[in-house]
């Protein structure tokens, strides 16, 4: 549809040939190019350091649409204007030599003036080098108002490096034109978050620390560290999964409601329940934090390492609406199953009104599913049907999105990539979002290393440590598996 078209922009990927490029980016750019929402006058433009020219990585370009798009979905007409729109550069980002040919492309642009040209520079490649980047593009004359700088995870790997790495984008765009991507806040489940607390009444009342016993926050993966043992083996799951993905999914449960859902009133909101989390310091972190690492780890990676690829915890927001609620967040690699769930669990009815009944009553709970199938449950204690007597029985209201909608649920960086060329920031990270969740990390991570915290080792296909499980126990929870 005409309305659907976002504006022209030049989208220009610097790791253009990286894994994250074939097997996300350029991927769903394809989908929205089938959505026909790109404008026709749109170019997508591969930054690296592989000896392509344009038909070189057109057909790169096109190999991967065929090994990472569904067969299903594939259609000729998509794909071949897609890779019409794509060009290739060859460019070293850490030599200031050799940027001609992209300040020459830039500079012509079809169906606008410069400067009030769009140009997306999303910068898929070490964090180390996004300052480089930034200021050799400042030097040619290629960044204006108009232009936005995606940057990937992680940005630094603590406070002080984050810091580093942001006062270095800073000197050449504004806050504004920064836009910090976490794809976990572009799945179609947690945008569904925002719209189940606050597009609906009858969850505001119960959604604090009277009704709600703890929240759980899991994301768990089958796969090991594959291709990534060398970043993996520096960085652990804490900086990885938990400093973002795990911290911004507990924000959006526990946010207040802002004035209206959009850029900087979600972004406030987030950042009060960061600045609210309690600190985890010294024997805190040895208590309420579990580190962990599957037993084949060191033979992926090819030598003995400390490195976690576990970690459970438990946090708590002290703040009027949560004080007292725990918030247990836990991450993991060669788990038993691959999946991605918010888990809002109520608390046991005040009164038991049914002393003679048959079976048993479970706490009520709201399941959020980022994957697989993502929907949500709302768990609830039903009367299993018959006379003779009352027997309950935990029954469940489930809304699949593939089953309640006949649209395909799209991948979330095709619906972040849009927003960056429509400039739309809602569901990007503010700095000080990225530095408020270094800050309460940080201690977490230098009380394991003061401490001299081995990781405890567990099984592949398990469910990890049977110490994450004591870490809800000792309270008398258990994790919702």
């Amino acid at each position: 549809m005409p309305d659907l078209v976002v504006p022209a922009c030049d989208f220009t990927v610097f790791g253009g040939t990286g894994d994250l490029a074939l097997r996300k980016l350029l991927p769903g750019l394809y989908q929205r190019e089938r959505q026909r929402n790109l404008h026709p006058d749109t170019r997508i433009i591969g930054v690296s350091r592989h000896d392509l020219d344009d038909a070189g990585y057109r057909d790169l370009v096109t190999q991967a649409l065929f090994e990472h798009v569904p067969d299903d979905q594939l259609e000729a007409g998509a794909v071949h204007r897609l890779v019409s729109r794509l060009h290739h550069l060859r460019l070293d980002a850490t030599d200031p030599e050799g940027w001609d040919g992209l300040h020459a492309l830039l500079k012509d642009t079809p169906g606008s003036a410069t400067e009030d040209t769009i140009r997306v520079y999303y910068l898929a490649v070490g964090s180390g080098v996004f300052g480089p980047i930034c200021d050799r593009l400042d030097d040619l004359g290629l960044v204006t108002p108009q232009c936005r700088v995606v940057l990937e995870k992680p940005i630094g790997s603590d406070l002080d490096s984050s810091r580093v790495v942001n006062d270095a984008v800073g000197r050449v765009f504004e806050e504004s034109q920064v836009y910090r991507i976490d794809h976990y806040l572009g799945k179609e489940s947690v945008q569904n978050l925002l719209v189940t607390r606050f597009a609906n009444t009858f969850l505001e009342p119960v959604w604090n620390s009277r009704w709600v016993d703890h929240v759980q926050i899991t994301v768990s993966e089958t796969l090991g560290v594959a291709g990534r043992g060398g970043y993996y083996d520096q960085a652990g799951a804490l900086r990885d999964m938990v400093q973002n993905h795990l911290l911004q999914m507990l924000c959006l449960v526990a946010m207040e409601p802002p004035t209206y859902v959009g850029g900087d009133p979600v972004r406030d909101e987030k950042l009060k329940v960061l600045r609210a989390l309690k600190p985890l310091t010294g024997a805190d972190v040895d208590r309420l934090t579990v580190r962990g690492q599957y037993t084949t780890y060191g033979e992926e990676i090819g030598g003995p390492s400390t490195t976690e690829t576990y970690v459970a915890l438990r946090a708590e927001v002290q703040n009027w609406r949560w004080a007292g609620v725990p918030f247990y967040l836990r991450t993991g690699k060669r788990l038993a199953r691959k999946e991605s769930t918010i888990e809002v669990v109520f608390k046991e009815p005040p009164h038991a009104m049914f002393p003679h009944s048959e079976g048993v009553t479970t706490p009520n709970r709201l399941t959020i599913r980022m994957q697989p199938d993502e929907g949500m449950q709302l768990h609830l204690t039903a009367k299993h049907p018959g006379p003779g007597g009352i027997r309950l029985h935990p029954a469940s209201l489930d809304l699949s999105y593939d089953d309640a909608f006949d649209e395909r649920s799209p991948d979330a960086y095709e619906r972040l990539l849009l927003d960056v060329m429509r400039g739309i920031p809602t569901l990007f990270m503010r700095r000080d979002e990225v530095e408020a969740a270094w800050e309460w990390v940080e201690p977490i991570l230098d009380q394991w290393e003061q401490a001299g915290v081995e990781p405890v080792r567990y099984h592949p296909g398990t469910n990890g440590p049977a110490a994450a499980a004591t870490l809800l126990a000792r309270e008398g929870r258990t994790w919702q598996e």
